[in-house]
Order: structure tokens, then sequence, then C-alpha cells
């Protein structure tokens, strides 16, 4: 019997598949839908993980299965390649960040090819190379012709170890999100920044079209970071001046219990302000240094200082105080808010901190009596934030606080010092990065012209090679060759940008470009992006949910508003795949991560014992720093592709977490295993031809039963949910029927012509529908079948329901409505019949003799109900 020598099948398939091209796809095939799957493209690090390994064998099943449900598929790859890991890189090892990015890219790739994917190389795109980056540039130029681009100067978040500025997003509880040990501080900068607030509202309205498609969780997420908010803007006067500060809120009708005023410490007053106080510096450039979202997070200790001066309440005339506060943001409303401390929770705990007065302006309502409830501040634990009747509110006293909401609106609005109108925490998209490996941005300034974009003919705007790396400071700008530019408007001299875009913006559309990708004219061709867009089914992980995906569908819209395609939406369909899972060990002493290969662990006692130390063990996201990763390579080499493809899809459904498990492994090396002998050792039996369905014999018509009931089931787990792990399940049911069949009939000398040929059609259909999970192995049996070609060129497989029933029916009989006996009847058993075997049932028979039947109600395919007294 020939041996699953995997690594020698594996390879030699991956090789045929490279030179026959057989998962190049074309653009347009006549009588074929377009269907487009897509997994989120990698970093080139260097390495895979299994992280990489799920994702992409996700995207693979789905391809390979659509191909075959006779879809023209396209299935690219490529490398989100530019980025400060290779910068880094070449710091450290004086190696330039093209040099070590190739290297990881072709690592990488060949990593890829091990694990059988898929996909379309002669597509692959890279977003360091020039070819690329050039249409970043033309897609940034004519965004600044359109108005979506504009430069200011602004608060950021600063990364000291990048010595570069983060969005929000990348903002992780106050630091860094490509390494948690370095803290955010807060910068002024002059910045380019992309308008993404122009599409706010329509981002929003965009989630309707999608949310069938997409998880809520990360629709959800979107809206809260978009934060659309109905309200108030008012203006309050400063005291003794003409100047207004103009404040927005969305509770109107707390006006009249505002006790403080409060600005963020990046407010423009602020300068004037430490002006006239500059005691108070060092406690303002504390609050700026705080990152922003942890500013503002809940339970968090609020900071503030008064700044000596006063606001009028435009509503009743009070005097209230102005203070700098650290829980307010520059990037919401106005960067002030009128605080209202009794119907506040965050204004409550900031009052209660610096003892300033509470007003309340709205009582509760008992609920059995409906009257109201009066609030003493004095007896107040926490801020009434809830819905009431409105009292010290002059006119408004006594009626709801719902009410008031209007009202109160209109009040203002009719006296000229206050606007209804509506705002969001989105904030601009800053693009500025202070680092070499990015798409410079093609700005240039003229001491004449002012700022002006390099011309189309002169793009790209390449990366210099004269860089110094030291790891401080803009790599470019230590390049005089690239910093001194000719102004493309008058001729003269002028100096180019030397800030580079944000990597997300090489992300933002790079699906698109897939579709086109040798395309030197354009970004895209509107045909071509229209006949795949958008995205049918994209796969990726939940983080990215208000940076990547929230950009791309940004990005999408802007393009589409350029004429460069039609469709509103980028990706269709989204699945967010869960994380791997693998067991961390440390000391529990020292807190210190161990290698488990290298420490020989077997158990958490057998540790203790030889080493003195407390072993704990957690199961813990897969990552370097805790030294439980697994590494593909080995997997690969040790089991086979297929395993590994095949544990990561049977081991949880893909939206779950997966727990790495080396036995699960080795079941799955088991499970080919026997897949293979089922194929290689049965030769004999197999015979080819129709089967004719009036000469096969019962058992013959069990294994036809399951074959169809298989069908049915792996394609509705694949096509409803794409619950892998149930398609698997089915399949090794499938096989366990087989070898049943085997034993019983085949091997037992009951080998007619239809249970041949009944065994080699289910033996040929489960291959098929493995072939998307493993499809190494079922290739190498399709030639073993005699068949040729390759499973992805084969159509799926379809059932035929009326198959996926049994000729026989089980049959319940009671006697005075209790269950007394089951029988196993024909479909096709007449009323008379069955009347007759159910009275002669000899537990039918034990509680009706010696009685009168009264009555007896039979309903074939049903039930059988004797009355007896």
């Amino acid at each position: 019997m020939r041996e699953y020598m995997f690594n020698e099948i594996e390879k030699n398939l991956q090789n045929t598949w490279n030179e026959k091209k057989i998962f190049e796809t074309k653009n347009k095939v006549e009588g074929k839908e377009n269907y487009y799957v897509l997994e989120m493209l990698p970093f080139p690090s260097g390495k895979l993980h299994m992280g990489h390994v799920r994702n992409y064998t996700i995207g693979d099943v789905i391809a390979r299965y659509k191909t075959m449900k006779g879809y023209n598929v396209l299935h690219p790859m490529g490398w989100d390649s530019f980025g400060l890991p290779a910068e880094n890189a070449a710091i450290q090892n004086g190696a330039h960040p093209a040099t070590w990015t190739v290297k990881n890219i072709e690592y990488m790739k060949d990593q890829l090819k091990m694990l059988g994917f898929s996909y379309d190389w002669d597509r692959e795109i890279a977003s360091y190379k020039p070819d690329y980056y050039k249409w970043n540039q033309w897609i940034f130029k004519k965004m600044y012709e359109n108005d979506l681009v504009y430069r200011k100067k602004s608060t950021v978040n600063w990364c000291p170890k990048c010595d570069t500025v983060l969005a929000n997003e990348q903002v992780e509880d106050g630091k860094c999100w490509r390494h948690g040990d370095t803290d955010v501080t807060q910068k002024d900068l002059t910045q380019w920044f992309f308008k993404i607030t122009e599409y706010a509202d329509e981002l929003l309205k965009g989630h309707e079209e999608i949310k069938k498609g997409w998880p809520e969780k990360v629709i959800t997420m979107q809206k809260n970071w978009i934060g659309k908010s109905f309200g108030t803007e008012i203006a309050f006067n400063l005291e003794g001046s003409e100047e207004k500060l103009p404040m927005f809120t969305t509770r109107i009708d707390t006006l009249f219990g505002v006790t403080y005023c409060v600005i963020a410490p990046e407010h423009p007053m602020v300068a004037e302000i430490l002006g006239e106080k500059p005691e108070i510096k060092d406690a303002v450039d504390a609050m700026k240094n705080e990152d922003m979202i942890a500013r503002t997070a809940e339970g968090k200790e609020k900071n503030g200082v008064f700044t000596g001066r006063y606001l009028i309440n435009p509503v009743n005339g009070e005097k209230v105080e102005l203070w700098i506060a650290d829980y307010v943001l520059m990037n919401y409303g106005t960067g002030a808010v009128m605080a209202v401390p009794a119907h506040d929770e965050r204004d409550f705990a900031f009052a209660k901190k610096y003892d300033l007065p509470m007003k309340v302006v709205i009582n509760p309502i008992e609920k059995k009596t409906k009257k109201e409830i009066k609030i003493e501040v004095k007896e107040m634990e926490n801020a009434f934030i809830g819905k009431g009747i409105m009292t010290n509110s002059d006119k408004f006293d006594g009626i709801s606080s719902k009410e008031a909401l209007t009202k109160m609106a209109e009040h203002v609005e009719e006296l000229g010092f206050g606007e209804r109108t509506v705002k969001y925490r989105l904030k601009d998209w800053g693009v500025s990065r202070q680092r070499y490996w990015g798409t410079p941005i093609p700005a240039i300034y003229c001491d004449k012209c002012g700022i002006v974009m390099e011309s189309d003919e002169n793009l790209p705007v390449k990366l210099p090679m004269d860089i110094k790396f030291s790891g401080n400071g803009n790599p470019l700008e230590t390049s005089e060759e690239f910093k001194n530019a000719t102004c493309p408007t008058c001729g003269g001299p002028a100096k180019r940008e030397t800030d580079t875009m944000d990597t997300f913006v090489d992300s933002s559309w790079y699906y698109l470009r897939y579709c086109d990708p040798k395309n030197t004219d354009m970004p895209i061709d509107k045909n071509i992006a229209d006949s795949w867009s958008p995205v049918d089914q994209y796969i990726g992980g939940v983080e990215h949910a208000v940076m990547h995906l929230l950009y791309s569908r940004f990005f999408h819209k802007v393009l589409r508003d350029m004429g460069l395609l039609s469709t509103d939406e980028p990706f269709k369909r989204l699945l967010t795949q869960g994380m791997v899972l693998g067991p961390s060990y440390y000391e529990k002493s020292t807190g210190k991560y161990l290698f488990p290969n290298e420490t020989e662990i077997k158990d958490e006692k057998s540790y203790s014992k030889t080493t003195g130390e407390e072993l704990v063990v957690k199961v813990e996201k897969m990552s370097k720093s805790k030294n439980n990763g697994v590494d593909p390579l080995h997997i690969i080499t040790e089991y086979g592709a297929d395993a590994a493809r095949l544990f990561t899809m049977f081991a949880a459904p893909p939206e779950k977490e997966l727990e790495w498990n080396e036995n699960g492994l080795a079941g799955s090396s088991r499970f080919l295993n026997r897949v293979w002998r089922m194929v290689v050792e049965n030769k004999g039996y197999f015979e080819t031809g129709s089967i004719d369905l009036e000469k096969v014999s019962k058992a013959d018509k069990n294994v036809i039963r399951k074959l169809h009931q298989t069908i049915k089931k792996v394609t509705a787990s694949i096509e409803d949910n794409y619950h892998f792990n149930t398609s698997i399940a089915a399949n090794m049911e499938l096989i366990n029927e087989l070898q049943d069949f085997k034993a019983n009939i085949l091997d037992n000398g009951e080998t007619t012509s239809e249970s041949k040929k009944v065994f080699t059609e289910t033996v040929r259909t489960m291959i098929i529908m493995l072939s998307p999970f493993v499809p190494h192995i079922t290739d190498e049996l399709w030639a073993e079948l005699g068949e040729t070609g390759h499973l992805f060129q084969i159509p799926w497989p379809t059932h035929v329901e009326e198959l996926t029933i049994s000729d026989d029916v089980q049959i319940g009989v009671q006697v005075n409505g209790k269950l007394r006996a089951t029988l196993d009847v024909s479909r096709t058993i007449t009323k008379e019949e069955l009347e007759a075997l159910a009275l002669a049932a000899p537990n039918v028979i034990k509680f009706t003799e010696g009685k009168t039947i009264v009555k007896k109600i039979v309903v074939p395919g049903r039930i059988v109900n004797i009355v007896v007294k």
C-alpha cells in the first residue's frame, strides 16, 4: 500500500498548481458571476504566526468553495510593507528598510505557498513600491484639490519612542499601540489632515447597507467612535468683556443648573490665561500630556485649575467660575463645557473634589404616585442624570425635562445666544508622520507660490536612499537631495514636505488595486472596480474596527465621488476571526514567562518540585512576549499543511477563540490518514457508472441517504455562517458510515455492482467536499481515483432532497394517551396495515387484552392512538 507522504505530496502539488497557474483570475469570465474574497493584508514581519494561518485558511476555504460553486473568484494577497518596524530594524541593524522588507516578503511568501493558499500571485502588491505609493500621492493631490486635505497646527498624540504622531485610535490605555511600554504625550505640531468629518453622517448612514453582513459589535464600535450628538451651542459672556465663549451641550434642559464652566487645556484661550496666571502652567502642561482617551475614562480622577476668570450664564445672568480641566477635550464640541454637577457624573465628581457649588434643576418622579420628589444638594451622593420635573428654572418650572429640551432650545434661539446643532466625536484624520518608511506627502513649499502639490508627471515622489538612521527625529530631514525641490508652478527653488503619510493610507484602498494592479494610468479602471466592488467577503481582526475599517469606508466614498467607482461601501460581508490562544507558563513569584519546550514543563507540580517555584499556567493570546507562540513551519514539517489547515478549521467556529492543542493537531493528522487509507486500500471495490436506485439494497440506500444528508449539511454550514467545524464533522460521520459499510457489506462478499458504485460515488463526493479544507491530500486522492484535473476546478456536489429521507418511518403507538410501543414501518404502509401491526405489538396487547377498545385513531406516518376501558 502506498503511504501518505504528506511532505512530498504537498510540495509536488504546490509546484504543479504554480506551473499551471490554476489560481490566476480574469476580471470577467463569460457565464460566471464575480466573487471577491479577501483577507486583511499582512505586515511583512518575516514570520507567519498561527493567527495568520487561521485567518488565511478561512479565506482560502471560502475562495475554493465559491470557485467550485461556479463563481469567478478573486483571491489576492499583498504586503502592508511601510511602517515603523522596518525603520526600527534599519536603526538597529544598519540595513536599509527596503532590504529588510524584501527579505521578509520573500520568506513569508514561501510560507504562504507551503500552506497551499489559492492566491493569484500575478496580482500581488506591496505598498513600499513606487508603482503603488504613486497612487497614494495622486489620491492625496485629488483630495487636496477637492478641499478634503488641509494643514493646521494642532495638539497631537506623540510617541517619544516612535518619534512620531499617533492617531487617537493608535493610543491604547495611554500607550503607543505598537509598543505598550511607552507613554503617549501631547505636542503642538503643524500637521496634514484628511477631512473624514465631511463624511461623518454618510459613514453612519452606510451602516444600514452593511449591517446584515457585518458583526454588530463592529458597527456599534464605529457608531460610538463617530459619536453623533444632537444638542445646542450656547455662548457664555466673559465677565467684563465682549468676548463670548461658545459651548456645546446635549442637555440644554440643565442650563439653569450651571455652577461653573470648564475648558480643555488645549483651548486657544489657555495661552492668554497663562499670561495672566503663570503659576498654573505646570498643572496645565501635566493635563495636556495625559493621554486623550484616558482623560475621559470612566472612574478616572478628574484634575483641574481655576483660571481666575468668570463667565456669565446668559439665561439668568449668574456669574460662574471658569476652570481648566483634563476631562474636557478640544476635539469634541467646542472644547468648552457648561458644568452642571447636580446632573452630570463627571461634573459631580469634579465639584466634590474642588468644593464647587451645585444646583438642582430636575427632580425625579416617584413611579407609583407620579409625584415630584424634591432633591436636596446636601443629601446627594451621586448626580441625578435621569428625567423628571423642572425646578429652579424660572418659567420652565413644573414641566417635564423632556419637554424642556425642546422649549429651552427654542428659548435660547429666540434670545440669540444659542443654536441647535449636531456635533460629532469623530475628528479629522491626522496623516502626518515624522518618519522615513512611508509614502512621501507630495507637497512643496515655495516662498513665492506658497503650498503647492507636485505635478502629476513627477509622481511618484520617491523616497531617497541617502538617509541616515540615527533613531532621533525624522530621517527624511537628513537628505538634502530630497528636501530641495523645484516649484511646479513658478519653477523657482522650493522645499519638499518631509513628513510621510500614516500607513493606514496604504491599506485604505489596497483592495481596489488588486483588481487592476498593473494600471499605469490610474489607480484603477472604473469598469474593473465596479465589476469587483464591494468585496463580497472580507476577513480580519476586530481590532481594526475604528482604524482600518473606518478609514477604508471613508476612502471608498471619496474615490466614488472622484468618479473612480460606483459603489458606496468597500466590504459587503465582514468576518472577524477569533484569536488563537496558547498556554503561557510563568513563575508566580517572579512573573517571568517561560519557554515550555526549553523547561520541559510536564505539569505544575513537577516543575514546582524541581525548581521550588510555583508555576502558573494561563491560556492567553499567542505572542512572542509570552513565549506561547507556535511556529507554523514546525507544524507543516511535523504534520503537514493539510493537518494544520484542518485543525484550525475544526477546533472552533471562525468567529470564536481557538485554543491551540497539539493533541487536536495529531487527531487531524490521524483523520487524514483514515481518508487516505479509505481510497488507497479499497481500489478493488471501486466501480464507476450510474447507480440504478431500483436495484440497490437497503444497506446501499442507507449510504446514499447519509451521503446526500452530508452534502446538504456541509453546504448549509458553509453558506449560512461559515461554521466549518460542522462541515468537517459531517464528513467525519460520513467516513464512519463508509467504514461500517465496507466492513459489514463489501468485506463480507456482498459486493454487488450497485454496492460498489454507491461506495465509489460516496468516497468520490467526500473527497470533493473535503478539498477546500485539505486541498493537497484530496487532489492526490482524486488522481488515485482515476480522475483528471484539480478539485479546485470541479463543481461542488448538490444533494437530492428526496434521497435525504429514509424509506422507513418510526410510529408511536399509544394506549389511552400513553406511549406503549414504537413501530419501524415503510412510509407507504396503508392505514389498515398500520392498525393491524399496532394491535399485534406485544406491549399493546398487554395493555388492551381483556378490555374494550372504544376508539382507534390512526394517522399514517405519525401516530396510532388506541382508547380502551
